[in-house]
């Protein structure tokens, strides 16, 4: 058994029964495969190896990892808190974890919870925040259900209380509670704030945001803060309110977006539970990527102001880049908060009646009049059409943009494929030399010395046909061959990993290939390989042969000549 309780936790969950939880897999020999959970794609991809213990994706994400890894992408989740339920679900305590480990993610935890406690007992004693709270419409069971607190504004109240309790200082700051001053001395972060817990998945507290009173609101600090980023609060992960709505979101297969806490809480009170709020931060990736799990349908109601409109358009092409069908809610109100204030009851009907396609808000946000639209407004709605995941939608776009603008399909369409190839075109580049080198792609003489081991490992009976190749191979691969002859060798690091992807890539190309398919496929890329590698040769030869011819050196230049003769024949008989 591991000492490592990462390591027990590997032996004594099997990945596939994990994943199996999540998505449906298949079996492929004797591996499985499933269409990626990562990415929208119509054939299997995503392959699962029981016998590494592993998952690799060799369509548009090409990346793969353990159990932990695919529970912190699937699940959205921390490495603490994929640790803390995988060791659950596997049995494993984790007291055997370093103590100074435990005490890195475990006592922040316990810190948030201790906080948000104190802010809740202090709301009671605060009559300002209670009156706030109550201008805002917010019931007393809102407010107990969602724990919402008050940090009173005094420069170290939570710190005095949670050092009481006996926590140290220092971690208090690495929960981003409190920060440090010039002079040494420890300043609570929110002060004067009606507090809102944020919660994990699992609706435990990773931190807070906080929104001044007004009273207090100088305009020197921002109207809502937040816990600065900690080991288990990422904001660009956290939607406010999701560990409630989840289920409801689920049964719905529809996510209300909205920006912030009030807006939510005021949803939530009206019956509309299936909404979250990105809470005071900007919309990323991520955030979208928790609710397309579990819904295929967004309505975004953010604030009608000019921020709120552009945040919007914002929010849309995130949206759409996941393939969402999106809507857009312009409340005839500041935000959703204040029209649920003006008028109680009426916010679902208002979302039915003034809920519209993205495309017709992009086309009355950018397009002045329909009947004559210029060229660069045009061009920007186009531009949206291009971020379309869909080919199906984005012809369903041009088709309403024709419709509306009364400009014939044949030519927007003209206009897009012109818009998307000066999106392909090459531009000067602005990496470093270090940036080029690490994204360079494999040369085609790598790539297919790759493909040929694939076959091998797909029928070994295939190495035999390699043999009389290997001196075409790239010398680092020929480690490779040896191994797979079963010589007593080492394959260096890059190799032993890359040799547990190409075996499951024989599940997702090669599985149902016949071993007549797979011996004409290895014989034709061995041939193709010995080109490839006289043509590089050849090419090699040329340039040394043009820089002696320049330094008049004749001996040498004869020499390579003739090589390159010899090249050229092989080369016209292969």
């Amino acid at each position: 058994m591991a000492n490592d309780p990462i390591e027990e936790i590997k032996e004594k969950l099997d990945i596939v029964e994990v994943i199996q939880e999540r998505i449906p897999l298949t079996r492929a020999g004797k591996n499985f495969k499933a269409l990626c959970p990562f990415h929208k794609e119509k054939t299997p991809s995503f392959i699962v190896s029981p016998e590494r213990q592993t998952w690799h994706c060799f369509g548009a994400c090409n990346t793969g990892g353990d159990v932990f890894s695919f529970v912190m992408k699937y699940d959205n989740l921390e490495f603490y808190e994929a640790l803390k339920m995988l060791a659950e679900k596997a049995g494993v305590e984790l007291k055997k974890i370093s103590p100074a480990s435990q005490k890195e993610f475990g006592v922040l935890f316990e810190i948030n919870l201790a906080a948000k406690n104190f802010f809740v007992n202090q709301l009671s004693l605060s009559k300002e925040a209670g009156d706030y709270l109550s201008s805002r419409n917010l019931k007393k069971e809102t407010i107990e259900e969602f724990e919402i607190g008050f940090a009173p504004l005094e420069s170290e109240a939570l710190t005095l209380h949670l050092i009481n309790l006996g926590f140290e200082a220092s971690d208090i700051e690495k929960a981003g509670l409190i920060f440090k001053g010039e002079r040494g001395t420890y300043t609570d972060r929110f002060r004067g704030r009606i507090m809102f817990p944020l919660y994990n998945n699992f609706g435990k507290v990773v931190g807070f945001s906080g929104r001044i009173l007004p009273q207090w609101d100088d305009g020197k600090a921002g109207k809502y803060i937040n816990t600065s980023e900690t080991n288990i609060f990422n904001k660009s992960r956290i939607l406010y309110g999701f560990h409630k709505a989840k289920p409801f979101i689920k049964k719905e297969n529809e996510s209300f977006l909205v920006e912030g806490q009030m807006d939510f809480l005021a949803l939530w009170q009206e019956g509309i539970k299936n909404a979250v709020a990105v809470s005071g931060t900007a919309l990323t990736l991520e955030h979208l990527k928790t609710l397309k799990r579990i819904s295929d349908k967004l309505i975004i109601g953010f604030d009608n102001d000019e921020a709120g409109k552009k945040a919007t358009e914002r929010a849309i092409d995130l949206a759409n880049s996941l393939d969402f069908e999106v809507k857009v809610f312009l409340v005839s109100a500041k935000d959703v908060a204040e029209f649920i204030s003006q008028n109680p009851g009426k916010i679902k009907n208002e979302i039915n009646l003034k809920s519209f396609s993205a495309l017709e808000f992009y086309l009355s946000t950018f397009i002045k009049d329909p009947s004559s639209p210029s060229k660069s407004e045009l061009r920007l709605i186009l531009e949206k059409v291009s971020k379309l995941l869909s080919p199906l939608e984005q012809n369903r776009w041009i088709k309403k943009i024709a419709e509306k603008t009364k400009i014939s399909e044949p030519f927007l369409l003209e206009e897009l494929a012109l818009l998307k190839k000066k999106k392909t075109s090459p531009l000067p580049s602005t990496q470093s030399a270090n940036e080029k080198e690490e994204k360079e792609p494999l040369s085609r003489l790598e790539s297919l010395a790759l493909e040929i081991i694939t076959l091998i490992l797909a029928d070994k009976r295939n190495l035999s046909l390699a043999k009389e190749y290997r001196d075409y191979f790239p010398a680092d691969y020929l480690v490779v061959l040896d191994w797979l002859e079963g010589k007593k060798v080492s394959l260096p690091e890059k190799f032993s990993h890359l040799i547990d992807i190409l075996e499951m890539k024989v599940s997702f190309k090669y599985q149902d290939t016949s071993q007549e398919k797979l011996f004409s496929e290895t014989n034709f890329l061995l041939k193709e390989l010995k080109r490839e590698f006289l043509k590089e040769r050849r090419k090699t030869l040329l340039e040394a042969i043009q820089k002696k011819e320049r330094e008049n050196d004749l001996q040498a230049l004869k020499q390579l000549l003739e090589e390159f003769d010899q090249i050229t024949k092989l080369l016209d008989n292969s």
